[in-house]
């Protein structure tokens, strides 16, 4: 390990809008702002908003700026990279802003039922082979439900093709409405303030060309929800934050 990633490690301990906590700390002891995140960090009721997989913070920070009434956490496990946007938080004195370092299928362990009223999932990798491990999949969906208030929104920015296809194939099966559905979002009149801010990989794909797409979904409790079963072509352009061949 280099010794700037070390470093950040070790200023990442010292930041107090960040939270590092393992697994078998959970399991034993639990995490003590779960439920009481209004309470005890962020001290007012306005709407939690997560950011999945949220690489440098960019969106978690960018909405936080915006939006000084609401909350914003960025979950990710690659703390070299929340390492930015926890700095630009501490540096900016963001108050609404906060990043945990874990998994994604832990999310429960962080946050209590209906603590979340927004997900935001932006440029995940799709997954294309492995369905479960999709962040749009019937499994992830299940797990958001254990975190987000009946009805709370989820969205997804994303790049991939084949990950908008498979995603707006999901909610036209299980009949969900969608807030918002495009496939070139800068060219569909609803590109607003907040879809705007963009990610640092976010603008290396624009600048190659490539279209983003966006969906909106309300994301309701108590409903069995169904994989889609349709034959999707994979994506075959090479990813900058993935760095293999999509499809291959």
């Amino acid at each position: 390990m280099g010794k700037n990633k070390l470093k950040k490690f070790r200023e990442m301990e010292t930041l107090e809008c960040v939270f590092q906590y393992p697994f078998g700390v959970l399991r034993e002891k639990g995490f003590p702002l779960r439920g009481r995140w209004h309470e005890d960090y962020f001290r007012n009721d306005g709407p939690i908003v997560l950011e999945l997989g949220c690489g440098k913070g960019e969106y978690t920070v960018g909405l936080a700026r915006r939006y000084p009434g609401q909350n914003f956490i960025g979950i990710d496990i690659k703390g070299a990279r929340m390492w930015t946007g926890a700095c630009q938080a501490r540096d900016g004195q963001l108050t609404n802003v906060a990043f945990v370092r874990t998994n994604i299928e832990l999310l429960s362990h962080f946050f209590a039922p209906g603590e979340v009223s927004e997900i935001w999932i932006t440029f995940p990798d799709p997954q294309m082979k492995k369905v479960r491990k999709r962040l749009t999949s019937t499994t992830f969906l299940d797990l958001y439900r254990k975190v987000l208030k009946d009805g709370g929104m989820v969205r997804l920015k994303t790049d991939s093709p084949f990950l908008y296809t498979y995603t707006r194939l999901l909610t036209e099966l299980n009949s969900i409405p969608t807030e918002i559905n495009t496939d070139d979002l800068y060219h569909s009149g609803v590109a607003d303030e907040i879809l705007q801010i963009r990610t640092f990989y976010e603008q290396q794909w624009l600048d190659r060309g490539l279209t983003i797409k966006y969906i909106a979904f309300p994301l309701q409790h108590g409903i069995l929800l169904e994989e889609p079963q349709d034959e999707i072509p994979h994506d075959t352009y090479r990813s900058f934050s993935r760095g293999e061949l999509q499809g291959s």
